[in-house]
């Protein structure tokens, strides 16, 4: 794996660089990334955030931890959460930044231990990456949920991003983007961002129950999952 945001997010802790981080996309310019964003602390963190912190439950896995801003926070208020990123240099930030219980992991195939609670913030559910693989996470999420559970992550639509000239195939959310730290260049990947209506039909899809606990004012919306009782 070729780990740009890693690199950065640890050279950041660890050297305090000032090297750029950047990402690509097809749609216009290159836009900086900044790293001190994903070292925020609570005060930095917005509302959306909190109000996802404040419905934590029980014990918490932070999916796509990044540098562990969130986990640390729920650690401080006495939470069992385990911090989950695939990438080990990630993973290194945090537990030098003093997360107890880290894990190097792609969600994807991870199945070692169920939860109250799965967060996924900073539009965390964007690595489905295209609808019919978001239908494969959620079913896994699914079984990683103690009963009662709930899945935590926000969300948005992005058909602003078209002008009004949303292509007619595939779905517009699914963007492509690519790291670029150091003159060094990752894969290009795919992030997933999902509007409410869609996402509510999918979820009912996979037996869920979807709630929008909060929206701000640039349509960025917080929802919560939890499994339909005949399901």
């Amino acid at each position: 794996m070729n780990d740009v945001l890693g690199r950065a997010l640890h050279d950041y802790y660890h050297n305090n660089s000032a090297s750029e981080l950047w990402i690509h996309n097809l749609y216009g310019p290159k836009e900086l990334m900044p790293i001190e964003a994903y070292f925020r602390d609570e005060d930095d963190m917005p509302d959306l955030e909190w109000v996802a912190l404040n419905e934590c439950k029980g014990t918490i896995l932070d999916i796509g931890a990044g540098a562990g801003s969130h986990a640390l926070e729920l650690q401080k208020r006495g939470f069992e959460v385990t911090a989950m990123d695939i990438s080990p240099l990630a993973v290194a930030v945090m537990k030098a930044r003093g997360i107890n219980d880290t894990l190097t992991a792609d969600i994807f195939i991870y199945n070692e231990k169920k939860y109250d609670t799965l967060l996924l913030l900073m539009n965390g559910i964007g690595l489905a990456g295209t609808m019919e693989t978001l239908k494969n996470l959620l079913l896994h999420l699914k079984s990683l949920l103690n009963e009662g559970g709930q899945l935590l992550f926000d969300s948005s639509d992005v058909a602003y991003l078209y002008e009004g000239k949303i292509p007619d195939s595939g779905y517009h959310g699914e963007i492509k983007y690519q790291y670029e730290y150091k003159n060094q260049k990752g894969d290009w990947f795919t992030w997933l961002y999902i509007d409410e209506q869609s996402l509510i039909k999918i979820a009912n899809e996979c037996g869920f129950k979807m709630e929008v606990l909060y929206e701000d004012e640039y349509g960025q919306y917080l929802s919560r999952l939890t499994t339909l009782t005949n399901n």
